[in-house]
Protein backbone atom coordinates (compact mmCIF):
# COMPACT_ATOMS: atom_id res chain seq x y z
CA UNK A 1 0.00 0.00 0.00
CA UNK A 2 1.58 3.17 -1.13
CA UNK A 3 -0.28 5.37 1.22
CA UNK A 4 1.34 3.23 4.28
CA UNK A 5 4.56 3.93 5.01
CA UNK A 6 6.84 0.70 5.70
CA UNK A 7 7.02 1.05 9.51
CA UNK A 8 3.11 1.70 9.54
CA UNK A 9 2.30 -1.38 7.31
CA UNK A 10 4.18 -3.37 9.09
CA UNK A 11 3.08 -2.92 12.49
CA UNK A 12 -0.62 -3.24 11.68
CA UNK A 13 0.59 -6.56 9.97
CA UNK A 14 1.67 -7.67 13.02
CA UNK A 15 -1.13 -6.76 15.18
CA UNK A 16 -3.64 -8.67 12.93
CA UNK A 17 -1.53 -11.59 12.66
CA UNK A 18 -2.85 -12.38 16.42
CA UNK A 19 -5.89 -11.65 15.70
CA UNK A 20 -8.81 -14.43 16.46
CA UNK A 21 -12.50 -14.37 15.69
CA UNK A 22 -14.71 -17.36 16.65
CA UNK A 23 -17.04 -18.80 14.46
CA UNK A 24 -20.58 -20.45 15.64
CA UNK A 25 -21.65 -23.70 14.91
CA UNK A 26 -25.43 -22.62 14.19
CA UNK A 27 -24.19 -20.15 11.37
CA UNK A 28 -23.44 -23.17 9.72
CA UNK A 29 -27.31 -24.58 10.23
CA UNK A 30 -30.35 -23.85 8.19
CA UNK A 31 -32.16 -20.74 10.03
CA UNK A 32 -34.56 -18.21 9.05
CA UNK A 33 -37.50 -15.56 10.13
CA UNK A 34 -39.85 -16.43 12.33
CA UNK A 35 -42.26 -17.64 9.59
CA UNK A 36 -39.71 -19.96 7.71
CA UNK A 37 -36.79 -21.68 7.61
CA UNK A 38 -35.25 -21.93 4.31
CA UNK A 39 -33.30 -24.83 4.03
CA UNK A 40 -29.87 -24.56 1.69
CA UNK A 41 -27.77 -28.00 -0.23
CA UNK A 42 -25.07 -29.16 1.52
CA UNK A 43 -25.85 -27.74 5.34
CA UNK A 44 -24.24 -30.08 8.27
CA UNK A 45 -26.28 -32.46 9.27
CA UNK A 46 -24.58 -32.96 13.03
CA UNK A 47 -21.64 -31.12 15.07
CA UNK A 48 -19.25 -32.72 13.43
CA UNK A 49 -20.15 -31.73 9.78
CA UNK A 50 -20.21 -27.79 10.93
CA UNK A 51 -16.93 -28.35 12.39
CA UNK A 52 -15.60 -29.81 9.16
CA UNK A 53 -16.92 -26.11 7.49
CA UNK A 54 -15.66 -24.61 10.14
CA UNK A 55 -12.15 -25.63 9.54
CA UNK A 56 -12.68 -24.51 5.99
CA UNK A 57 -13.14 -20.99 7.25
CA UNK A 58 -10.26 -21.11 9.17
CA UNK A 59 -7.81 -22.68 6.55
CA UNK A 60 -9.27 -19.87 3.81
CA UNK A 61 -8.63 -17.08 6.78
CA UNK A 62 -6.34 -17.86 8.82
CA UNK A 63 -7.76 -16.24 12.04
CA UNK A 64 -11.14 -18.30 13.04
CA UNK A 65 -8.95 -21.51 15.27
CA UNK A 66 -12.48 -21.83 17.24
CA UNK A 67 -16.28 -22.88 17.09
CA UNK A 68 -18.87 -22.23 19.75
CA UNK A 69 -20.93 -24.88 20.51
CA UNK A 70 -24.71 -24.59 21.29
CA UNK A 71 -26.30 -27.59 23.78
CA UNK A 72 -28.16 -29.03 22.82
CA UNK A 73 -28.30 -28.70 19.37
CA UNK A 74 -24.44 -30.05 19.41
CA UNK A 75 -24.53 -32.16 21.91
CA UNK A 76 -22.76 -36.01 21.70
CA UNK A 77 -22.07 -38.78 23.43
CA UNK A 78 -18.30 -38.46 23.26
CA UNK A 79 -17.08 -34.94 23.27
CA UNK A 80 -13.56 -36.46 23.25
CA UNK A 81 -13.86 -37.84 20.15
CA UNK A 82 -15.71 -34.26 19.22
CA UNK A 83 -12.63 -32.39 20.22
CA UNK A 84 -10.07 -34.75 18.21
CA UNK A 85 -12.18 -33.93 15.30
CA UNK A 86 -11.73 -30.30 15.60
CA UNK A 87 -8.35 -30.84 15.81
CA UNK A 88 -7.81 -32.84 12.71
CA UNK A 89 -10.17 -30.12 10.94
CA UNK A 90 -7.22 -27.37 12.41
CA UNK A 91 -9.62 -26.20 14.59
CA UNK A 92 -10.43 -26.49 18.88
CA UNK A 93 -13.80 -26.03 20.05
CA UNK A 94 -14.39 -23.14 22.15
CA UNK A 95 -17.35 -21.21 24.02
CA UNK A 96 -20.25 -23.50 25.50
CA UNK A 97 -23.54 -21.78 24.55
CA UNK A 98 -26.50 -22.66 26.55
CA UNK A 99 -30.47 -23.12 25.77
CA UNK A 100 -32.88 -22.58 28.43
CA UNK A 101 -35.70 -20.90 25.82
CA UNK A 102 -36.75 -23.84 23.23
CA UNK A 103 -38.16 -25.58 26.13
CA UNK A 104 -42.19 -25.99 26.82
CA UNK A 105 -41.63 -25.72 30.28
CA UNK A 106 -40.14 -22.26 29.62
CA UNK A 107 -43.14 -20.37 28.30
CA UNK A 108 -42.69 -18.43 31.71
CA UNK A 109 -39.35 -18.50 32.17
CA UNK A 110 -36.34 -20.41 32.87
CA UNK A 111 -34.21 -19.28 35.70
CA UNK A 112 -36.74 -16.19 37.10
CA UNK A 113 -39.36 -18.74 36.68
CA UNK A 114 -42.32 -18.93 39.23
CA UNK A 115 -41.99 -22.73 39.15
CA UNK A 116 -38.99 -23.84 41.49
CA UNK A 117 -38.99 -26.85 39.55
CA UNK A 118 -38.87 -25.13 35.85
CA UNK A 119 -36.19 -23.10 37.41
CA UNK A 120 -33.79 -26.75 38.67
CA UNK A 121 -34.17 -27.72 35.20
CA UNK A 122 -32.76 -24.78 33.93
CA UNK A 123 -29.93 -24.70 36.37
CA UNK A 124 -29.44 -28.42 35.92
CA UNK A 125 -28.47 -27.57 32.19
CA UNK A 126 -26.83 -24.96 32.97
CA UNK A 127 -24.26 -27.15 35.09
CA UNK A 128 -24.35 -29.96 32.64
CA UNK A 129 -22.92 -27.07 30.20
CA UNK A 130 -20.02 -26.13 32.51
CA UNK A 131 -19.75 -30.25 32.86
CA UNK A 132 -19.64 -30.31 28.76
CA UNK A 133 -16.80 -27.37 28.76
CA UNK A 134 -14.77 -29.25 31.29
CA UNK A 135 -14.70 -32.44 28.77
CA UNK A 136 -13.85 -29.76 25.94
CA UNK A 137 -11.79 -27.45 27.63
CA UNK A 138 -13.92 -24.88 26.86
CA UNK A 139 -12.56 -21.46 29.02
CA UNK A 140 -16.08 -19.54 28.23
CA UNK A 141 -19.99 -20.58 29.04
CA UNK A 142 -22.34 -17.62 27.32
CA UNK A 143 -25.71 -17.60 29.16
CA UNK A 144 -28.66 -15.88 27.26
CA UNK A 145 -31.83 -15.75 28.80
CA UNK A 146 -34.93 -15.27 27.02
CA UNK A 147 -36.61 -14.64 30.30
CA UNK A 148 -39.30 -11.93 30.94
CA UNK A 149 -42.86 -11.05 31.08
CA UNK A 150 -45.24 -9.75 28.01
CA UNK A 151 -47.79 -8.06 30.76
CA UNK A 152 -48.18 -5.74 33.31
CA UNK A 153 -48.46 -7.47 37.07
CA UNK A 154 -47.71 -11.13 35.35
CA UNK A 155 -44.92 -11.70 38.03
CA UNK A 156 -42.92 -9.67 40.41
CA UNK A 157 -39.79 -7.74 39.15
CA UNK A 158 -37.43 -7.64 42.09
CA UNK A 159 -38.58 -11.84 42.50
CA UNK A 160 -37.11 -12.55 39.39
CA UNK A 161 -34.09 -10.62 39.51
CA UNK A 162 -33.60 -12.52 43.02
CA UNK A 163 -34.01 -16.13 40.83
CA UNK A 164 -31.38 -14.93 38.40
CA UNK A 165 -29.01 -14.21 40.73
CA UNK A 166 -29.46 -17.22 42.77
CA UNK A 167 -29.17 -19.23 39.69
CA UNK A 168 -26.21 -17.27 38.61
CA UNK A 169 -24.63 -17.80 41.62
CA UNK A 170 -24.96 -21.46 41.62
CA UNK A 171 -23.58 -22.03 38.47
CA UNK A 172 -20.64 -19.72 38.65
CA UNK A 173 -19.44 -21.51 41.95
CA UNK A 174 -19.80 -24.90 39.56
CA UNK A 175 -16.93 -23.41 36.91
CA UNK A 176 -13.48 -24.08 37.41
CA UNK A 177 -10.51 -21.98 37.90
CA UNK A 178 -9.58 -20.99 34.47
CA UNK A 179 -13.55 -20.93 33.74
CA UNK A 180 -15.41 -17.73 33.10
CA UNK A 181 -19.29 -16.85 32.78
CA UNK A 182 -19.77 -14.97 29.87
CA UNK A 183 -23.51 -12.91 30.32
CA UNK A 184 -25.68 -11.67 27.51
CA UNK A 185 -27.77 -9.40 27.37
CA UNK A 186 -31.26 -8.21 25.05
CA UNK A 187 -33.57 -5.54 24.91
CA UNK A 188 -36.31 -7.31 24.26
CA UNK A 189 -38.03 -10.51 22.71
CA UNK A 190 -39.81 -12.87 23.49
CA UNK A 191 -40.48 -10.75 26.13
CA UNK A 192 -41.68 -7.79 25.40
CA UNK A 193 -43.30 -5.74 28.60
CA UNK A 194 -40.11 -6.56 30.19
CA UNK A 195 -36.50 -8.73 30.15
CA UNK A 196 -34.56 -9.86 32.82
CA UNK A 197 -31.80 -9.23 31.35
CA UNK A 198 -32.40 -6.70 28.98
CA UNK A 199 -28.89 -4.28 28.99
CA UNK A 200 -25.40 -4.01 29.94
CA UNK A 201 -26.41 -2.40 32.88
CA UNK A 202 -28.19 -5.00 34.60
CA UNK A 203 -25.49 -7.33 33.16
CA UNK A 204 -22.99 -5.74 34.54
CA UNK A 205 -24.37 -5.14 37.83
CA UNK A 206 -24.92 -9.01 37.89
CA UNK A 207 -21.52 -10.02 37.04
CA UNK A 208 -19.76 -7.52 39.62
CA UNK A 209 -21.75 -9.03 42.28
CA UNK A 210 -20.98 -12.60 41.13
CA UNK A 211 -17.10 -11.93 41.09
CA UNK A 212 -14.23 -12.05 38.57
CA UNK A 213 -14.61 -14.55 36.22
CA UNK A 214 -17.67 -13.08 35.14
CA UNK A 215 -18.24 -10.93 32.23
CA UNK A 216 -20.25 -9.21 30.35
CA UNK A 217 -21.05 -10.01 26.25
CA UNK A 218 -22.20 -7.44 23.64
CA UNK A 219 -24.07 -8.58 21.36
CA UNK A 220 -23.90 -5.74 18.37
CA UNK A 221 -27.25 -6.19 17.39
CA UNK A 222 -29.14 -6.44 21.20
CA UNK A 223 -29.80 -2.55 21.29
CA UNK A 224 -32.51 -0.18 20.63
CA UNK A 225 -31.54 2.08 17.61
CA UNK A 226 -29.09 5.19 18.33
CA UNK A 227 -27.36 3.24 21.29
CA UNK A 228 -23.71 4.02 21.09
CA UNK A 229 -22.39 0.72 21.19
CA UNK A 230 -18.96 2.22 21.74
CA UNK A 231 -18.99 3.85 24.57
CA UNK A 232 -20.72 0.63 26.15
CA UNK A 233 -17.03 -1.28 25.01
CA UNK A 234 -14.89 1.67 26.37
CA UNK A 235 -16.96 1.47 29.58
CA UNK A 236 -16.67 -2.20 30.49
CA UNK A 237 -13.20 -2.39 29.06
CA UNK A 238 -12.19 0.24 31.72
CA UNK A 239 -14.24 -1.32 34.45
CA UNK A 240 -12.47 -4.73 33.35
CA UNK A 241 -16.08 -6.68 33.03
CA UNK A 242 -15.95 -7.02 28.90
CA UNK A 243 -15.59 -10.89 28.71
CA UNK A 244 -17.10 -11.04 24.89
CA UNK A 245 -18.62 -10.06 21.52
CA UNK A 246 -21.85 -11.50 19.54
CA UNK A 247 -20.30 -9.93 16.26
CA UNK A 248 -23.60 -8.84 13.80
CA UNK A 249 -25.22 -6.59 11.90
CA UNK A 250 -29.02 -5.02 12.48
CA UNK A 251 -31.19 -2.41 10.78
CA UNK A 252 -34.23 -2.34 13.53
CA UNK A 253 -33.49 -5.10 15.75
CA UNK A 254 -31.79 -8.59 16.40
CA UNK A 255 -31.83 -8.97 12.97
CA UNK A 256 -28.43 -11.18 12.69
CA UNK A 257 -27.08 -10.19 9.67
CA UNK A 258 -23.65 -10.30 8.52
CA UNK A 259 -21.41 -8.15 10.52
CA UNK A 260 -20.27 -4.81 8.91
CA UNK A 261 -23.17 -5.68 6.68
CA UNK A 262 -25.59 -2.39 7.93
CA UNK A 263 -23.17 -0.36 9.36
CA UNK A 264 -19.69 -0.90 9.18
CA UNK A 265 -18.50 2.53 10.09
CA UNK A 266 -20.38 1.40 13.91
CA UNK A 267 -17.82 -1.34 13.37
CA UNK A 268 -14.83 0.64 13.12
CA UNK A 269 -15.87 3.03 16.08
CA UNK A 270 -16.29 -0.85 18.57
CA UNK A 271 -12.85 -2.35 17.44
CA UNK A 272 -11.18 1.33 17.50
CA UNK A 273 -12.55 1.55 21.73
CA UNK A 274 -10.94 -1.65 21.50
CA UNK A 275 -7.52 -0.63 20.31
CA UNK A 276 -7.36 1.84 22.20
CA UNK A 277 -8.38 -0.18 25.30
CA UNK A 278 -5.47 -2.16 24.00
CA UNK A 279 -7.93 -5.43 24.25
CA UNK A 280 -7.48 -6.63 20.91
CA UNK A 281 -4.35 -8.77 22.18
CA UNK A 282 -5.25 -12.72 22.90
CA UNK A 283 -3.94 -11.73 26.20
CA UNK A 284 -6.90 -9.19 27.05
CA UNK A 285 -9.13 -12.06 26.86
CA UNK A 286 -11.86 -10.49 24.86
CA UNK A 287 -13.60 -13.31 23.11
CA UNK A 288 -14.69 -12.13 19.45
CA UNK A 289 -17.28 -14.28 18.65
CA UNK A 290 -19.45 -14.33 15.36
CA UNK A 291 -23.30 -15.03 16.25
CA UNK A 292 -25.23 -14.56 12.82
CA UNK A 293 -27.93 -16.62 11.07
CA UNK A 294 -27.67 -16.75 7.45
CA UNK A 295 -30.82 -17.37 6.04
CA UNK A 296 -30.95 -16.84 2.59
CA UNK A 297 -27.15 -16.61 1.74
CA UNK A 298 -24.95 -19.55 1.51
CA UNK A 299 -23.65 -20.13 4.61
CA UNK A 300 -20.00 -20.83 4.14
CA UNK A 301 -19.28 -17.60 2.31
CA UNK A 302 -21.51 -15.64 4.67
CA UNK A 303 -19.24 -16.42 7.23
CA UNK A 304 -15.89 -16.02 5.56
CA UNK A 305 -16.97 -12.31 4.50
CA UNK A 306 -18.03 -11.92 7.63
CA UNK A 307 -14.26 -12.55 9.07
CA UNK A 308 -13.39 -10.11 6.48
CA UNK A 309 -15.49 -7.60 7.75
CA UNK A 310 -14.10 -7.64 11.34
CA UNK A 311 -10.80 -7.68 10.23
CA UNK A 312 -10.90 -4.63 7.64
CA UNK A 313 -12.84 -2.50 10.40
CA UNK A 314 -9.68 -3.78 12.65
CA UNK A 315 -6.99 -2.82 10.27
CA UNK A 316 -8.49 0.77 10.20
CA UNK A 317 -9.01 1.18 13.39
CA UNK A 318 -4.76 0.42 14.06
CA UNK A 319 -4.57 3.27 11.29
CA UNK A 320 -6.40 6.17 13.73
CA UNK A 321 -3.63 8.35 14.24
CA UNK A 322 -3.49 8.06 18.59
CA UNK A 323 -0.87 10.55 19.10
CA UNK A 324 -2.80 13.44 16.48
CA UNK A 325 -6.15 12.28 18.02
CA UNK A 326 -4.88 12.79 21.72
CA UNK A 327 -3.58 16.17 20.57
CA UNK A 328 -7.34 17.57 18.81
CA UNK A 329 -9.23 16.56 21.69
CA UNK A 330 -6.68 18.04 24.21
CA UNK A 331 -6.84 21.24 22.21
CA UNK A 332 -10.76 21.01 21.96
CA UNK A 333 -10.21 20.82 17.89
CA UNK A 334 -13.76 19.50 16.91
CA UNK A 335 -12.87 18.36 13.57
CA UNK A 336 -9.72 17.92 13.78
CA UNK A 337 -10.46 14.89 16.03
CA UNK A 338 -13.21 13.47 13.47
CA UNK A 339 -10.92 13.76 10.95
CA UNK A 340 -8.56 11.82 12.05
CA UNK A 341 -11.15 8.95 12.83
CA UNK A 342 -12.13 9.39 9.40
CA UNK A 343 -8.82 9.63 7.60
CA UNK A 344 -8.45 6.01 9.00
CA UNK A 345 -11.68 4.46 8.01
CA UNK A 346 -11.53 6.04 4.51
CA UNK A 347 -8.39 4.06 4.14
CA UNK A 348 -8.43 0.94 1.77
CA UNK A 349 -6.54 -1.87 3.50
CA UNK A 350 -7.96 -4.26 1.12
CA UNK A 351 -4.54 -4.23 -0.28
CA UNK A 352 -2.90 -4.54 2.99
CA UNK A 353 -4.99 -7.38 4.20
CA UNK A 354 -4.26 -9.85 1.26
CA UNK A 355 -0.67 -8.70 1.46
CA UNK A 356 -0.92 -10.14 4.83
CA UNK A 357 -2.46 -13.32 4.09
CA UNK A 358 0.29 -13.72 1.39
CA UNK A 359 2.49 -13.62 4.07
CA UNK A 360 1.32 -16.03 6.05
CA UNK A 361 1.18 -18.76 3.28
CA UNK A 362 -2.69 -18.19 2.64
CA UNK A 363 -4.51 -17.05 -0.98
CA UNK A 364 -5.02 -13.19 -0.59
CA UNK A 365 -8.59 -13.45 -1.75
CA UNK A 366 -10.29 -16.30 0.85
CA UNK A 367 -13.94 -15.47 -1.01
CA UNK A 368 -12.34 -16.56 -4.58
CA UNK A 369 -10.46 -19.43 -2.94
CA UNK A 370 -13.76 -20.71 -1.33
CA UNK A 371 -15.04 -20.71 -4.69
CA UNK A 372 -12.62 -22.23 -6.85
CA UNK A 373 -12.18 -24.85 -3.61
CA UNK A 374 -15.34 -27.59 -4.69
CA UNK A 375 -15.73 -27.74 -1.57
CA UNK A 376 -19.65 -26.37 -1.54
CA UNK A 377 -19.84 -29.27 -4.51
CA UNK A 378 -18.25 -31.72 -2.55
CA UNK A 379 -20.57 -31.50 0.71
CA UNK A 380 -23.70 -30.68 -1.55
CA UNK A 381 -22.83 -34.37 -3.32
CA UNK A 382 -22.27 -35.78 0.08
CA UNK A 383 -24.91 -34.49 2.83
CA UNK A 384 -27.54 -35.88 1.24
CA UNK A 385 -30.19 -37.82 3.18
CA UNK A 386 -30.47 -37.46 6.78
CA UNK A 387 -31.65 -34.80 9.10
CA UNK A 388 -30.03 -31.01 8.39
CA UNK A 389 -29.12 -29.29 11.41
CA UNK A 390 -30.75 -25.89 12.30
CA UNK A 391 -32.43 -23.98 15.15
CA UNK A 392 -32.92 -27.02 17.92
CA UNK A 393 -30.64 -29.54 16.01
Amino acid sequence: MTQLETPTRERVKQTLRAQRIETPSWAYANSGTRFKVFPQEGVPRNPYEKIADAGVVHRLTGVAPTVALHIPWDRVDDYADLASHAADQGVALGAINSNVFQDNDYRLGSVTNPDPGVRRKAIDHLLECVDIMDATGSRDLKLWFSDGTNYPGQDDFRNRQDRLAAALRETYDRLGDDQRMLLEYKLFEPAFYTTDVPDWGTAYAHCLELGPKAQVVIDTGHHAPGTNIEFIVAFLLRAGKLGAFDFNSRFYADDDLMVGAADPFQLFRIMYEIVRGDALRPEAGIAFMLDQCHNIEPKIPAIIRSVLNVQEATAKALLVDADALAAAQQAGDVLGANAVLMDAYHTDVRPLLAELRADLGLDPDPMAAYTRSGYFEKIRAERVGGQQAGWGA
